[in-house]
Order: structure tokens, then sequence, then C-alpha cells
């Protein structure tokens, strides 16, 4: 019997959690050697075991939630309302942060009531927990900014192109309305060799500043020839086709055939769908 007791004593004092034996009453019976070097360490009024302690008083006279909850916890295994009873409580002291769990399970024996109270010194798991939160959150915050700052480049992008695609389209309609009928009056004047020359080389560069805009408009809509696309702009631009036929010098005829085959290969079937319509349409 003294050798059963003193392996019992040696078992429950090699474990590092801290461990109190409660009678049915609640009173301590006996601790262990973790017990009392934490009672040591932390103050802890004598008798350092704490036995012959009522440990419900002690929980209920704590000031604390988690004392309460405690003695509480335990009532309730006593009682045999619960079978075992665990809670994570912080446990700070002036120089660093603690946690513990404590469990209170219910001894199996043939004779009296017996409780196990134990508190685990948990700390480093939760520090680790905590860290691990941390280090989530700022992840989650560089990803929140990271999608910010796609938003906003993809917004810019989409700016600029729209206002690429304005600019052009501004150029490309100040040349039509603007400089082109005064180019074609001077067109059909009777000019010398000198002048004709020189209108000549002004429609040239006209056509090269709006040549860009004239193949981006063109890729848009693959399946149309050169001369399409100048009569596809022109009518988008507002143009009869007397004004397209004087501009392009060309007949009224064949641009009216430039606009049959345009509405063709766009599918514009139905004589009720505008052409112009449809092309601002497309910007």
């Amino acid at each position: 019997m003294i050798h059963q007791e003193l392996l019992h004593k040696d078992i429950i004092d090699s474990l590092s959690a801290q461990i109190a034996i409660l009678g049915e009453s609640g009173v301590i019976i006996e601790t262990n050697r973790a017990w009392r070097e934490f009672g040591a360490a932390n103050g802890l009024a004598p008798p350092l075991d704490s036995a012959g302690q009522n440990y419900l008083d002690v929980c209920n006279s704590s000031g604390d939630e988690a004392g309460e909850l405690t003695a509480i916890g335990i009532q309730k295994v006593l009682s045999g309302e619960l079978q075992a009873f665990n809670m994570q409580y912080p446990c700070h002291s002036p120089e660093e942060k603690r946690w513990f769990v404590v469990r209170v399970v219910r001894l199996k024996t043939a004779g009296d009531i017996r409780l196990i109270v134990s508190h685990e010194n948990i700390t480093p798991v939760v520090m680790a927990q905590e860290e691990l939160k941390a280090k989530e959150m700022e992840l989650s915050r560089r990803e929140k900014m990271l999608q910010d700052t796609n938003t906003a480049l993809t917004v810019l992008l989409e700016h600029r192109e729209q206002d690429k695609v304005q600019l052009e389209e501004n150029v490309l309609a100040n040349v039509q309305q603007l400089v082109r009928p005064h180019l074609e009056r001077l067109q059909l004047q009777r000019l010398d060799e000198r002048s004709r020359n020189l209108v000549a080389i002004i429609a040239s560069r006209l056509d090269e500043i709006t040549s860009p805009f004239l193949n981006r408009f063109s890729s848009l809509h693959a399946v149309l020839t050169p001369r399409e696309v100048e009569v596809a702009v022109l009518v988008r631009d507002g143009r009869t086709s007397k004004e397209i036929a004087r501009i392009l010098v060309v007949s009224v005829s064949a641009v009216d055939f430039h606009r049959k085959m345009i509405r063709k290969k766009l599918g514009l079937t139905h004589g009720e769908t505008n052409l112009r319509s449809y092309l601002l349409s497309l910007q």
C-alpha cells in the first residue's frame, strides 16, 4: 500500500500541469509539485500545498470571471450534471502574459467522490495562434491592397484606352468635317500646277494622319475593304452619299454600292436598320 501511494505521488509530481485532488465538498486533499512551485513563484499564501482549503471558496473569492466559472464547472461535475469541464482563461502577471486551460474530471473510485482539477500552461500555443492570426490579417490586408491596386490600374487602363479612342475619333472627325471640305473646294478650283501639287501634298499628309485611325476602325471589321472603311467612317460622321462622293472623288452610285456592301458584310439585311446608327453604336 505504501509503495502504491509513493508511486501515485511520483506520477502526479512528474506532470507539468498544476494538479489538485478535491473531495466531494470541494476541499483540496492533495496537490502536486507543479501546483506548489507555481504557488511559491506567484505569492500563494501558505501552506503551498493548499491542503484543507475549499477550492470552491478560493475560486468564488478570486474576483474574476474565470474563477467564478471554474467554481460553477466544479459544482456541475460534483453533481454529475457534467462528465467533465474544460475552459481556457488568461492568467497574466506583471511580467508576462499567460494563458491556462483548466480541466475538471471525476475520479473513478469505488469509495468517496474525488475530483481532479488541473491547470495547464498553454501560453506557447495561444501565442502561436495569435501570431498566426496576426499574419493572416496582414496577408488579408495586403491582398485587399493588391486587389484595390489592380482595380485602380484596370480602371486607369480602361480610361486611357477610352481617351485614346476618343482622341482618334476627334482627330478623324475634325479632319473630315473641318479640313476636307475646304480641301475639296480647292480641288474643284482651276489651279496652276504648283497649287495642284500643294493640294495633293496636303491631301496625302491628311491621309497619313488619319490612316492609323481608319486602320483601327477597319480592324473592328476586317471584312471591309479599305474603300469601304473610308465610306463607313464618312457615313458614321453624318455625310450624305453626295458629300461622300465629292470627298472621295467617286460617283454617287459608287458610294451607294459601297454602302450596300457594307450593310451586307455587317449583317444589316433589314432595311429598317440605320447604317449610321449602327456604326455609331460600335464606338
